[in-house]
């Protein structure tokens, strides 16, 4: 199973630098698991920058994998992980998911480099 995080969506959607990076996990829906958070953070920027059309646009194609819910086990596993990571809430949810449900975490996002699990690729910008 792979879970892209919100970095990682925002910079397909965006087409970054890194965007070819996340298009692999992002189009095998079938391995695909998307944690509501994300859909939540992705909404809220991609209509902070465009608009609401484009952003439910972006949820249609997130809804594509498989959205895990917000659980108890999630949000228990979360609170240890944000002790023990000093990982900020949305982020302590999305590494949470990825561990109970065994996926494989992509992202760009500094937060989780070097965790385990976690396949991370620094941010390139435009020169």
């Amino acid at each position: 199973m792979n879970l892209v995080d919100t970095s990682g969506w925002i910079e397909y959607f965006f087409e970054g630098n890194n965007s070819s990076y996340f298009a692999e996990p992002i189009q095998h829906t079938v391995d695909l698991i998307v944690p509501v958070v994300c859909l939540y953070e992705v909404f809220k920027k991609v209509h902070q920058v465009t608009d609401e059309a484009r952003a439910l646009q972006a949820v249609a194609q997130m809804n594509q994998g498989q959205v895990i819910e917000l659980r108890e086990d999630i949000a228990l596993k979360a609170a240890l992980i944000s002790l023990k990571h000093k990982l900020p809430l949305a982020d302590s949810f999305i590494y949470a998911t990825g561990q109970l449900e065994k996926a494989i975490i992509w992202t760009q996002d500094e937060d989780f480099k070097g965790l385990p699990g976690v396949k991370y690729l620094e941010a390139r910008t435009s020169r």
